[in-house]
């Protein structure tokens, strides 16, 4: 494998990016326009409801973010020329057909100029309607694939997939694609138009109930996770996700392919802003309700390994694949992982929370000092059953008998609560799969990619080698205090 300049590549290229509003996304447009200024032009693709209405999303939601802080000062009083003249905010949708671009004259000309389709776009959402997740992880990623066979210039179409297409398994996971119709249960064959037109029919039937709408949205979200684990998956985002590798494998011709599959993204580690994040992303609820002192417990094994990655890192592993295999009518697939080359434990976590805690004191509304205390893991299931039924089961009974002996005076809260119950047992079924979770990822093609880096001058400029992370120190110095800075807005 040979890699030239990263940077002179970029120069003069045309790129479309597909969720261009999301956390990954985000870091992909100014890592490109911070290191290649000549980039010809981004195109990014934003729901909204006409032109107008995308161009405010990106400056309300994109290039106002302290990410493009670095930037803004590059450019100075320039930076509103910049931008204006070398990202263009289109409106669209990548559930629709042509990308939702309703204008005729503007698709022809973007498949005249494009050069890179990077497809972002996703719902991350484990317990999404299966609908929602069908529409946007496959349908979306089916018509991303059409739209780049239109561009006459394209060298390349990049798809943001997860490891976690794997299932639960167990052991070294290789970077391998799968076989259009694989099931991770052996025993099916998975029929992606079969389920399309499953949750048509599922939904006819619901509206000639007239089923209300949150029934329909409990029943379709039901549905995803019942499909899923009967081919083999533990949730609708992961099963759905490997439906959209399995159509853009199958549908890709002699399309150059790249899937990106990264594991669990964190905040950025150093390039541009240490410690930036958006949204929560799966631990980091689990941080800032633990340093809010709402919680002192967490399902899982502590010595589990929980594989991280930051977010820069998985943009310089897109950018540097594009780079590598721009033209080669190939399918290529790369796990962005640390499990293999430098694990973190669940225990790393919890020791790191810890110590950042004692080192940065809380206070209560009247002034008090919140007592840290440590994180407790709940090892199994049975003991996570043991404790919800002793500790909220049992007074959530004796709420009950006492509603009823005083002829429902209690009612709301009881329900509210029992309500609140069984979502914890919810989030228990479908996290627990990574909870306990025994496998690694394998990134031996990223590896022979990072060594292709190696002679070159960029190997800094875009780093993904995770070897290169001091977990200690990035948790405590850089990720949790981004958490904390980040998400209490």
């Amino acid at each position: 494998m040979e890699i030239g300049s990263i940077v002179e590549y970029l120069e003069e290229k045309s790129i479309l990016v597909t969720g261009s509003t999301g956390f990954l996304a985000k870091i992909f447009v100014e890592k490109v326009l911070r290191v290649q200024p000549n980039v010809k032009k981004l195109f990014l693709l934003v729901r909204a409801s006409d032109a107008k209405s995308a161009t405010e999303r990106f400056q309300n939601e994109v290039i106002t973010k302290e990410l493009f802080d670095i930037l803004k000062n590059k450019h100075g009083e320039d930076f509103d020329s910049f931008i204006s003249k070398k990202v263009h905010p289109i409106k669209g949708d990548i559930i629709h057909e042509n990308l939702g671009i309703e204008d005729y004259n503007l698709r022809e000309m973007l498949w005249k100029e494009i050069d890179i389709v990077v497809n972002v776009a996703a719902t991350t959402n484990f317990y999404e309607r299966y609908d929602v997740a069908l529409n946007i992880n496959v349908l979306g990623a089916k018509h991303a694939l059409e739209f780049a066979k239109q561009c006459t210039k394209l060298k390349m179409l990049l798809h943001v997939s997860t490891a976690y297409v794997a299932g639960v398994k167990e052991g070294i996971i290789s970077e391998k694609p799968f076989s259009f119709g694989e099931a991770l249960n052996k025993d099916l064959y998975l029929d992606i138009q079969g389920e399309l037109r499953l949750v048509e029919e599922r939904k006819k039937k619901l509206h000639e109930k007239n089923s209300a709408k949150d029934v329909e949205k409990i029943a379709m979200k039901d549905l995803g996770i019942e499909r899923a684990r009967m081919y083999g998956w533990p949730n609708t985002y992961v099963f759905t996700k490997a439906m959209g590798e399995m159509l853009l494998g199958h549908l890709r011709g002699d399309i150059p392919l790249v899937i990106m599959r990264p594991t669990i993204i964190t905040s950025v580690y150093k390039d541009s802003l240490p410690g930036w994040v958006e949204g929560a992303r799966t631990i980091d609820s689990v941080i800032l309700r633990y340093v809010k002192g709402e919680i002192s417990g967490f399902l899982g094994d502590p010595e589990v390994i929980l594989d991280l990655i930051p977010g820069d890192m998985v943009v310089n592993a897109m950018i540097s694949a594009i780079t590598a295999h721009s033209n080669q009518h190939s399918e290529f697939i790369y796990h962005v992982s640390s499990s293999v080359r430098n694990l973190v434990k669940y225990s790393t976590v919890e020791q790191c929370a810890y110590q950042y805690l004692k080192k940065n004191t809380r206070t209560s509304n009247d002034g008090k000092t919140i007592k840290t205390v440590r994180f407790q893991f709940m090892r199994t299931m049975s003991i996570f059953h043991r404790y919800m039924f002793l500790h909220y089961r049992l007074p959530l009974e004796g709420l009950r008998l006492i509603n009823l002996a005083l002829f429902g005076l209690f009612s709301q809260q009881f329900n509210k609560t029992w309500k609140r119950y069984k979502l914890v047992f919810r989030l228990a079924d479908i996290y627990a799969p990574y909870a306990f979770f025994k496998g690694s990822f394998d990134d031996s093609n990223l590896e022979r990619l990072r060594k292709a880096m190696m002679n070159s001058d960029e190997g800094k400029l875009f780093d993904f080698d995770p070897k290169h992370i001091e977990w200690d120190d990035y948790l405590i110095n850089i990720h949790i205090p981004g958490v904390l800075k980040h998400l209490r807005k």
